[in-house]
């Protein structure tokens, strides 16, 4: 007893008040956590304390480590085990404090700052303080100041003022109750490369694109626009904002004006970012100026840097002015100067109808704003200052572009281009080389033919597709020798461009649509990419030849290991979820992602094409765009097809999205239970696979639509949600069918599936042989 009171009287509650002073005392180095997520008025934060969310995720603390002053931040509990060893989530974008600083919550409910002799305001809201405010560190990473009895009164919270990462939860856009427009900005204080004149970043939302942003540069005023791919979890809130979701994820905004798209459990390994590069950046390099992938600038022939001190986005200019006047240049020594290895062609460019080189340089010639041009099989014509201009860090591969430069310059040295003749010289060498000269042209014009049927250098239309003659795709396919596949809209040959590149080249059958249409069609196609959808590489309009030239995917189609026995891999269950999974996202941007709903019309496991790793990717996106009135004629002659149409195909009612998503339905039974579903089966009194399925489905008795090649190995979680997913996009009624955003959610896990009803008019619309003796009834 008496040991028992001596021990009470050593640790007197005095004392323990004082043991975690004692312990800093003694070990300096130790940061005590606070057992709390929530700062009560009065109470404070030292630098060597920190608040903790309630999971443990999150702390609120001090950063000491940059100019040996501190930074008030909150980061990941764990982002130590990361390369990253200082991933401040959110921080307080103030000068730096001193080391003896503190966090507090005044008594009126202000969060600041104390520092010696001065106060500084953290959380600066104009509603009335309230003495009952509290400040707390949520689970998701959010520090807010609300009331301490009515949890929903915020009166401010750090979602609201993000520096340059955004987390699970975090929003970008306006926000509608405090009338600001959130956005993420760098540099911070922690920023080592902090200094006066330094260049603020900022990553905004674009309002005029679906998932749109813009990556703003100042005060140089550089901008990147881009979107969000869809697999990133980022929920729409209508025009005005984007709201990013899923467990541990950010968007950080770095020293570069790159964005990235990580997870903290996957510590520093980037998922996405963008842009690729610095020169994707508009005008990075400045007018004239030729950027190079590593990211710098350097000028071409001719044109020198006005600034000798390194980049600074002002170009390039002429060492010799180049004045025109009424479509006469008054300086007559001109010539054009190749730039070789061009990877990106400058923007604004104007197509010619030049079918030559030569054509295509007098175009130029003729014209004395024409500033440059190039040529291969179609002749681009620039008349206006030349931006954007990207090159290959080595010179010997890529396009080349021809810049009009004075003559005087030619036989300048140090640039990464060689003079072109000007036609005064060649006229004089000529002259000199006499009777040899006829032969020179003769073979000059034998080596130019070959060089553009085989091994002509490919051209950019609009930055996006490479334009191809009929020549080049016939050598690229040696004939059209090997043959991948034939469909409703034409054959798909295996070929070869740039020497070792791949691809699968679609020999589109007749087709009446003009080549103007065509090309402006498939120029929309071609900007449409996903990961879960086919690249669009580049077309053909040569006469009346309509080819389109696509990436090759090398385990051919879903239904080449769906249907066709031993011959093809089996695909295990976790494979067939993520095909349809992967299908479902590529549908899904199709419909609901888009600038404009693109609906497929042809959805079925020929058009599923499966990557190196398996990865899904739709096939024949846009053929309803591309081909225009020729697309029915086609849909209606395809054979097999009409075991994935809709109803509303049959029955004349206008076709929407919701077609797609039957066929996808029909096609996810397949993917499920390994037959096709045209085919007829003996299941008791049933002959079509798709009323057994749903009524199996509805009878809770889903194990035995899995296809018995797998011998039971599925998930039957999964099983049983792909099964009701597939009954529920085989409804009659469109309105029944879910979009397929909502599919994506629920083969994810984030949708609940609930049991669907039997399709009452299925057997009806596909036109069975025994339709009047089965009905869509199950008992």
């Amino acid at each position: 007893m008496n040991t028992a009171i001596k021990w009470r009287y050593l640790f007197s509650p005095s004392s323990v008040v004082l043991l975690p002073f004692l312990i800093n005392f003694i070990h300096p180095d130790c940061k005590l956590t606070f057992a709390r997520d929530t700062l009560l008025p009065g109470q404070s934060l030292n630098t060597n304390q920190t608040l903790m969310s309630e999971n443990g995720a999150f702390e609120l603390g001090f950063n000491c480590s940059v100019y040996s002053c501190c930074a008030i931040a909150i980061r990941f509990t764990n982002s130590s085990f990361c390369t990253y060893d200082y991933l401040p989530v959110w921080q307080h974008n103030l000068e730096c404090i001193c080391e003896s600083s503190s966090i507090s919550l005044s008594e009126n409910g202000i969060l600041q700052i104390n520092e010696g002799y001065r106060t500084l305001s953290i959380s600066n809201y104009t509603r009335t303080a309230s003495r009952s405010a509290v400040a707390v560190l949520l689970d998701n990473g959010n520090l807010v100041v609300r009331d301490q009895v009515n949890s929903s009164m915020v009166f401010w919270q750090s979602f609201d003022n993000p520096t340059g990462v955004l987390i699970s939860g975090g929003r970008l856009g306006f926000n509608s109750i405090t009338g600001n427009n959130v956005s993420l900005s760098y540099p911070s204080i922690w920023d080592d490369t902090y200094s006066p004149d330094y260049t603020l970043i900022t990553l905004t939302m674009d309002a005029t694109r679906r998932r749109g942003f813009i990556i703003q540069r100042n005060p140089i005023g550089l901008a990147f626009s881009g979107t969000f791919p869809s697999w990133i979890d980022i929920h729409e809130d209508g025009d005005n904002a984007l709201a990013l979701n899923g467990m541990n994820a950010y968007i950080r905004l770095n020293s570069s004006g790159f964005i990235e798209f990580g997870k903290q459990d996957v510590c520093s390994s980037v998922l996405w970012s963008a842009p690729e590069s610095l020169c994707d950046f508009d005008s990075y390099c400045g007018p004239y100026s030729l950027c190079t992938r590593s990211g710098s600038c350097i000028c071409p022939v001719g044109f020198v840097s006005p600034y000798a001190g390194g980049w600074n986005g002002l170009g390039c200019s002429r060492m010799v002015p180049m004045n025109c006047e009424r479509g006469v240049s008054t300086h007559p020594q001109t010539g054009f100067y190749p730039i070789d290895g061009v990877y990106r062609f400058p923007k604004n460019s104007w197509s010619s109808d030049a079918r030559s080189l030569k054509e295509c340089e007098s175009s130029c010639i003729r014209d004395c704003t024409c500033l440059a041009f190039a040529y291969n099989t179609t002749c681009l014509l620039w008349f206006v200052e030349l931006r954007n201009t990207v090159v290959l860090d080595s010179g010997s591969n890529g396009n080349r572009l021809y810049i009009r430069t004075a003559t005087n310059q030619q036989q300048n040295s140090g640039s990464r281009a060689s003079p072109q003749f000007s036609n005064q010289k060649k006229v004089i060498v000529l002259s000199i080389m006499g009777m040899l000269a006829g032969i020179a042209v003769v073979l000059i014009f034998l080596w130019r033919c070959q060089i553009k049927l085989l091994t002509a250098k490919l051209v950019y239309e609009n930055e996006i597709l490479m334009v191809f003659s009929f020549a080049q795709i016939k050598n690229s396919t040696k004939n059209f020798s090997e043959k991948l596949g034939e469909g409703g809209f034409g054959s798909v040959f295996k070929g070869a461009i740039l020497g070792s590149m791949t691809v699968a080249v679609k020999k589109l059958k007749d087709l009446r649509q003009g080549e103007k249409q065509f090309r402006a069609e498939v120029q929309t196609v071609g900007m449409i990419q996903h990961n879960n959808l086919v690249r669009l590489l580049g077309f053909c309009a040569d006469g009346s030849n309509r080819l389109l030239v696509y990436e090759y995917l090398t385990n051919g189609s879903l239904n080449s290991h769906l249907f066709r026995g031993n011959s093809a891999k089996l695909l295990s269950w976790e494979l067939r979820y993520q095909i349809a999974l992967g299908t479902a996202r590529g549908l899904a941007y199709l419909h609901e992602e888009c600038k404009d709903c693109i609906v497929h019309c042809d959805m079925k496991p020929d058009n599923i094409l499966l990557d190196s790793e398996f990865c899904p990717k739709i096939a024949d996106f846009g053929m309803a765009k591309l081909l225009g009135r020729d697309f029915s004629r086609a849909l209606t002659t395809m054979r097999g097809t009409i075991g994935y149409l809709a109803p509303e195909w049959i029955s004349g009612l206008p076709i929407t999205h919701k077609a797609d998503v039957y066929s996808y339905g029909m096609m996810l039974l397949e993917i499920i239970s390994g037959r096709r579903n045209s085919e007829k089966i003996k299941e008791g009194k049933h002959t079509y696979f798709p009323i057994y399925a749903a009524c199996k489905v509805n009878e809770g008795d889903v194990m035995c639509l899995l296809d018995r090649k797998l011998e039971g190995n599925a998930d039957a979680e999964q099983l049983e949600k792909a099964c009701r997913i597939a009954c529920w996009c085989i409804q009659d009624a469109e309105d029944h069918r879910p979009m397929m955003g909502q599919v994506v959610h629920m083969l994810e896990g984030v949708m609940d599936v609930e049991v669907p009803p039997v399709p009452r008019s299925l057997q009806y619309f596909v036109g069975m042989e025994d339709n009047n003796t089965q009905s869509a009834e199950c008992n």
